[in-house]
């Protein structure tokens, strides 16, 4: 950037994007929404038992002050003025639980991962009849085993058990949430114990245990969360929008240990200089927004509205729509979530959110074990040769089928082949699959909160491909929306960092929003050929189902 522009940048706000496989510190412009420069650093996941999945709580502080530090080098060779930097807020990967000592700063064990595997990180969802089984595409590796015995342990205590807790929180009792990663921590670590003995421990998710190391740790760190990471946590209650004491009874956790819950928009503490910060780089500077990483895409994609909807396409799919500030709870195996509360005076929304398992995941099958594509990239290429896939249908229900079906006896289907059929209609059909299966989550959705949508916000990495998002739209039969910066997730962060009281440099009113810039997919098909297609993909569905007649440790689902 030329120093000309220096100024007349602006005021410039910060986020932290902190996810399983890595950290990020990324300044955006907070008039323009304009990025102006980051820093990426991967982090590790530690397996030490199968089914086993923690990460080290000091190594992904480190990497927070690591990536602070490079973007503040990064501004530096740009001509850009770190002072400029306002405001600082935090997106982080949600459900993943620290427990430390908060007069040593010292983490008491790893943090306990939300599950992660070669499949999607996606949660564990309950069947209309109210069986827990995990979201679609998982394996027993991705089943934090070492939880299922205090769920089903938990399960036993109180009949009808499911209700009670879902009721509460809009969650399902599962291995998935905090609470019983928590529960287990207490049962089965004596230095968490003993520390919970002598009223030493702090509980967290990784925004509690990054703002309070970020403004000063041992010396006077604020230790609180927001209400998006507190509704993941399966002890706290989305009505009265505190920690439940019936749910913390019934999980048996002490509440000293808890953070404060706050909105995700308002100043927490103040940046505070560290010995592994360089220079005191951001010192003083406020950190002031704070949203789980879902919550914070749905905010960046500026999904202010009842109804409005955004899906992030990854290895799977996660579908957030806005439910206003009612709770609406899901008769096809949906989450009810807090989706945001962008200050302390400011009301609640809600959302429900779904889960697609297989979306990327399919292109690395079709590329690992198919070798029919050489790298993920290649499967756009192959799709544009043909534009067709010429009645195959691809339905990728490698370990069952979720929501809304819960079919555990399907497996995967390549149908309606024929000797003309070759690589490329395969490829066709692999992309097609993500789009009706999103369907199926966004139609569901619809029946739950009985609002459609009129159109539909996306991002992640899929989204670079045309041919797909011009499917999604085609099928969806509803303009697809895709805005031109891709960091959505950091970006909500930034916005609700930059709009809290105290700081005020982001408006979040949509007429001062409407710098950033869209790309749209039209439907390019009449409605009558979306439906035909939707109902030929039903049609395969069915196919798919009634293979295994009998359940198996390898089957993914118990």
């Amino acid at each position: 950037m030329a120093a000309s522009k220096k100024a007349v940048l602006g005021p410039l706000v910060g986020a932290v994007d902190q996810g399983t496989s890595s950290t990020r510190f990324l300044v955006f412009n907070s008039k323009t929404a304009e990025l102006l420069s980051h820093h990426q650093v991967e982090i590790k996941q530690e397996f030490p038992r199968e089914g086993w999945v923690e990460q080290d709580p000091k190594e992904i502080l480190h990497s927070v002050y690591e990536c602070i530090e490079k973007t503040c080098e990064k501004l530096g060779q740009l001509n850009i003025d770190i002072s400029n930097i306002k405001a600082i807020g935090v997106s982080n990967q949600r459900e993943t639980t620290v427990v430390w000592d908060k007069l040593t700063g010292e983490p008491l064990y790893n943090a306990v991962a939300a599950p992660v595997s070669p499949g999607p990180s996606v949660p564990v969802a309950v069947v209309p009849s109210g069986s827990s089984v995990p979201a679609a595409g998982t394996s027993s590796v991705w089943l934090d085993l070492r939880t299922q015995s205090t769920v089903e342990s938990l399960s036993k205590r109180i009949p009808g058990n499911n209700n009670f807790v879902k009721s509460k929180t809009g969650l399902p009792l599962s291995t998935y949430f905090s609470a019983v990663k928590l529960r287990w921590l207490l049962d089965n670590v004596r230095k968490v114990q003993k520390a919970v003995e002598e009223k030493r421990a702090l509980f967290g998710t990784i925004d509690s245990w990054l703002i309070w190391s970020l403004t000063g740790g041992v010396n006077g760190g604020v230790h609180c969360t927001d209400v998006t990471n507190a509704s993941r946590t399966m002890l706290f209650n989305i009505h009265s929008l505190e920690w439940d004491k019936q749910l913390c009874e019934f999980f048996g956790i002490p509440m000293e240990i808890l953070p404060n819950v706050r909105s995700s928009s308002e100043i927490y503490g103040l940046m505070k200089i560290s010995h592994s910060l360089k220079a005191g780089a951001l010192e003083g500077v406020p950190i002031s927004g704070c949203l789980g990483d879902q919550s914070a895409a749905l905010v960046g994609q500026m999904c202010f509205q009842n109804g409005q909807a955004k899906n992030t396409y990854g290895t799977g799919c996660f579908l957030l729509c806005n439910t206003g500030h009612k709770c609406v709870f899901s008769d096809h195996g949906l989450l009810t979530t807090v989706a945001y509360k962008l200050g302390r005076d400011k009301p609640v929304y809600y959302a429900l959110e779904g889960s697609v398992a297989i979306a990327g995941a399919v292109i690395r099958w079709l590329r690992d074990n198919l070798g029919i594509i050489e790298s993920s990239e290649e499967i756009e290429k192959l799709a544009k040769e043909v534009g067709t896939s010429y009645g195959c249908y691809f339905v990728p229900a490698f370990s069952g089928l979720y929501a809304p079906y819960w079919e555990p006896s399907a497996r995967g289907i390549i149908c309606g082949l024929t000797q003309f059929t070759n690589k490329c209609h395969i490829a066709f059909a692999a992309l097609e699959a993500v789009c009706f299966q999103t369907r199926e989550i966004l139609d569901a959705m619809n029946r739950d909160c009985g609002i459609p949508l009129s159109h539909l916000q996306v991002d992640g990495g899929m989204t670079s491909n045309k041919i797909l998002m011009q499917l999604q739209a085609d099928i969806l039969y509803i303009p697809v929306v895709k805005p031109s910066m891709p960091e959505t997730t950091a970006l909500g962060a930034a916005m609700a960092a930059g709009a809290a009281e105290g700081v005020g440099v982001w408006s979040l009113e949509p007429e001062d929003l409407s710098a950033v810039t869209m790309e749209r997919f039209e439907p390019q098909i009449n409605a009558e050929e979306s439906e035909i297609r939707y109902s030929t993909w039903k049609k395969a569905v069915m196919k798919s189902m009634g293979w295994v007649t009998t359940q198996s440790p390898e089957s993914g689902i118990p």
